[in-house]
């Protein structure tokens, strides 16, 4: 994993260096290093937010829209709670950074919402019949 982000780096820094050639030297707008930050954050910021908010917009039609937003949400943060815990090992040489400690954290996250899920179907479903139940009982009398 520690070789991967040290890619990653070495990719983001290409990147930057690329930037700053581009609008300094091609375009002329003679940025610093922050406004650079700011106008580049800003946008990659605003793109993210469009579709984040496209996707919950869509994903509140859905009856459970508000769980499966939820979902997404919580699984965003423990991307980055994941990913920082593995970094920090790194960083303070505690424990080892390996990518597969950050997939299996991820998993039991993921498996415990689906054990959620089963429990929060079965409650729905006996609403459900309960009601279908009681409701045919009604017609009856």
């Amino acid at each position: 994993m520690k070789d991967a982000i040290l890619f990653l780096v070495e990719l983001v820094n290409m990147m930057h260096d690329v930037l700053i050639v581009i609008l300094n030297d091609v375009l002329g707008l003679q940025l610093t290093d922050k406004d650079m930050h700011f106008w580049i954050m800003g946008i990659i910021g605003m793109g993210t937010f469009g579709i984040v908010y496209l996707m919950t917009k869509w994903l509140a039609r859905f009856p459970y829209g508000m769980h499966m937003i939820s979902f997404v949400y919580t699984l965003t943060f423990m991307f980055v709670l994941v990913f920082a815990i593995e970094i920090q090992q790194a960083i303070t040489n505690r424990g080892n950074m390996e990518f597969i400690d950050a997939i299996i954290g991820l998993w039991g996250y993921i498996a415990m919402f689906f054990v959620y899920a089963l429990i929060a179907l079965f409650f729905v479903l006996t609403r459900f019949l309960y009601k279908r139940i009681k409701t045919k009982r009604d017609m009856e009398m």
